[in-house]
């Protein structure tokens, strides 16, 4: 019980601070400080902005290429499979910069603190679901963890999925469910991935965190890291690492392209092309990639 002291205390500390300016447990200088490892520009509550042109470049890269470097970095557990999609087309990703909302199962007490400190943020209307759509600008994806939930726990239907895609131009990704797939089918584009879909609106349930971080099944997810789908699932990649992937994936797919083309043109052996490459077949590769435009190279061999 003595360890539980201090961590009981930074808690009670937290949710007392004069700088609480959303809910959940995180002032804009804890945010930056439990994303310190972005060091490039944030939005206004401290949320990493990964700059577009990345987020863009992420919109080819495969989970399989994205394990590879999340696993070297040290991040093992970034990948989330087993949804139940709406509007996920081949060749079309969901990616974006992820706002997160952690929901609780309703405690009363603890649901009139939440809803006075919304009047006091300024929040509008009484569906808790509404606050974080409003937080929400383009290139963002909603990622809420209601824990499973399915009856009583869909989070949006058409009229809140016309909201979200208004102003992101992406999708959602819930650990719960939503409601009205007819209608959410008939918005272009919008991207879901749901646990599973209910008739019921969603109840006994209360928003306690947005831009905290959240669990997605096996995954924990921090506000400011870029969702990337692919038919895998979802992989949630840190902002710090977002640019390494985005290269490693472009570098990754010109090497396969080449190696490709190398058995189709019977150049190369597949064991040639499946092993470690001659320094030989490294220039060739590089050369290669300067043609199409690109600025990735392969190393020498040795380095």
């Amino acid at each position: 019980m003595k360890r539980l002291a201090p961590l009981a205390a930074a808690l009670a500390a937290m949710l007392a601070c004069p700088l609480f300016a959303q809910l959940g447990m995180f002032s804009k200088e804890q945010r930056v400080d439990l994303t310190r490892e972005w060091k490039g520009e944030r939005f206004p509550d401290g949320r990493p902005k990964v700059p577009d042109e990345v987020v863009q470049r992420l919109k080819t890269a495969s989970a399989e290429e994205a394990w590879g470097t999340l696993r070297g970095a040290g991040y093992h557990l970034q990948f989330e499979g087993g949804w139940k999609t709406l509007n996920v087309t081949p060749g079309k990703r969901l990616v974006g910069r992820v706002v997160t909302a952690q929901f609780m199962p309703l405690r009363p007490d603890v649901n009139n603190f939440i809803n006075d400190h919304g009047k006091q943020e300024g929040r509008v209307g009484r569906g808790q679901n509404s606050w974080v759509i409003d937080t929400l600008v383009k290139d963002d994806v909603m990622v809420v963890d209601l824990y499973g939930k399915i009856k009583d726990g869909t989070i949006i239907g058409d009229n809140l999925a016309t909201s979200i895609m208004t102003k992101t131009g992406t999708g959602l990704v819930v650990n719960g469910a939503v409601r009205d797939p007819t209608g959410i089918l008939e918005i272009p584009g919008f991207q879901v991935y749901t646990r599973d879909f209910h008739p019921s609106a969603i109840a006994e349930a209360m928003l306690t965190g947005i831009n905290v971080p959240i669990r997605i099944g096996e995954v924990t997810v921090l506000p400011g890291d870029i969702v990337v789908s692919d038919p895998d699932g979802i992989t949630f990649i840190p902002a710090h690492l977002a640019e390494k992937v985005a290269d490693e994936s472009e570098l990754t797919q010109l090497r396969d392209n080449w190696g490709h083309q190398m058995l189709r043109e019977q150049k190369y052996t597949p064991g040639e092309v499946d092993a470690g490459w001659s320094q030989k077949m490294i220039d060739e590769f590089n050369k290669f990639a300067e043609s199409k435009g690109s600025k990735m190279r392969m190393k020498p061999r040795g380095n």
